[in-house]
């Protein structure tokens, strides 16, 4: 049988699908021209789905809250990739800023095609009965409330497009419990449910919505834990893979599930965790 390949290239993409033995094969993901917000992108997780976003040919809006010359820098850096690229502030928990924000990116733009809900905080370690009202429902807004708001701004755009992605950055913690984190978990849990709920709203619009879980990520913001022998040893006892991920590692996911390569993919969540939630304490028997 002959090994010839039969190529063509798909419109609006420099993607080639490459048919050999019945075997269709795709090759690079694009994202040029994709108008792309991502919110929390000023450092960890974002920062490196922004910096993906924009090496694939995206359009970039980096919002951060409070850390002006961190967005700048990682922005100038997204620049030198050939991307175009603006900061935005805006705090998501408060649904004003979040209209001023979206509305700066459209006015930038002209529409937006892709929105990233990565902004987020586990909030402090507390018990429920011992837990500050304030402290917790602060993690709520930020992590439930700010995709709502973010995705209720986007979606008055994406519709009339008659297209857009939305992916949702959850957690492991959407399935597993976390004593002391009751806030985050149960945010993290609602947000899943509110990616689901969107993307059966929003099938018939050719909007698609999914959630990308990462599980324990080597990034600044858990260096207490990774930085201190015995807390990761005990940390990787509970990941299959027995090591952390690298935030890359879930930029690179990011960047798949908002293409069109992942055109078939909605209103599922996507674990990206080395099989944290496979329970791996649990390998040579409970």
């Amino acid at each position: 049988m002959s090994d010839t390949f039969f190529c063509k290239r798909k419109k609006v993409s420099d993607t080639f699908f490459c048919k050999k033995k019945g075997v269709i094969r795709a090759m690079d993901i694009n994202l040029k021209g994709k108008r792309a917000l991502i919110t929390g992108a000023s450092s960890g997780l974002g920062e490196s789905i922004a910096k993906k976003f924009g090496a694939a040919g995206a359009k970039i809006g980096l919002n951060f809250h409070s850390h002006p010359d961190a967005a700048e820098k990682i922005a100038s850096e997204i620049k030198t990739l050939g991307a175009d690229v603006i900061t935005i502030q805006a705090d998501v928990s408060d649904s004003g800023q979040v209209k001023n924000m979206v509305d700066t990116f459209v006015r930038k733009w002209g529409g937006v095609d892709i929105l990233v809900n990565n902004a987020g905080i586990d909030g402090k370690h507390s018990l429920i009965y011992e837990s500050d009202i304030s402290e917790w429902e602060k993690v709520i807004k930020i992590n439930l409330f700010g995709p709502f708001y973010c995705a209720r701004e986007v979606l008055q755009h994406m519709i009339n497009q008659k297209k857009g992605v939305i992916l949702n950055m959850t957690s492991v913690h959407e399935i597993i419990p976390w004593s002391g984190y009751s806030g985050y978990a149960a945010a993290k849990a609602g947000l899943s449910m509110l990616t689901k709920t969107m993307a059966q709203e929003l099938g018939s619009s050719g909007i698609r919505v999914l959630s990308l879980a990462p599980g324990a990520i080597q990034t600044d913001i858990n260096k207490s834990v990774w930085d201190n022998p015995s807390t990761l040893k005990d940390l990787l006892n509970k990941i299959s893979l027995g090591r952390m991920g690298q935030p890359d590692e879930i930029a690179d996911v990011a960047t798949f599930l908002v293409s069109d390569l992942a055109s078939y993919i909605t209103g599922s969540t996507i674990f990206a965790d080395g099989a944290m939630i496979d329970y791996s304490n649990f390998t040579h028997g409970g």
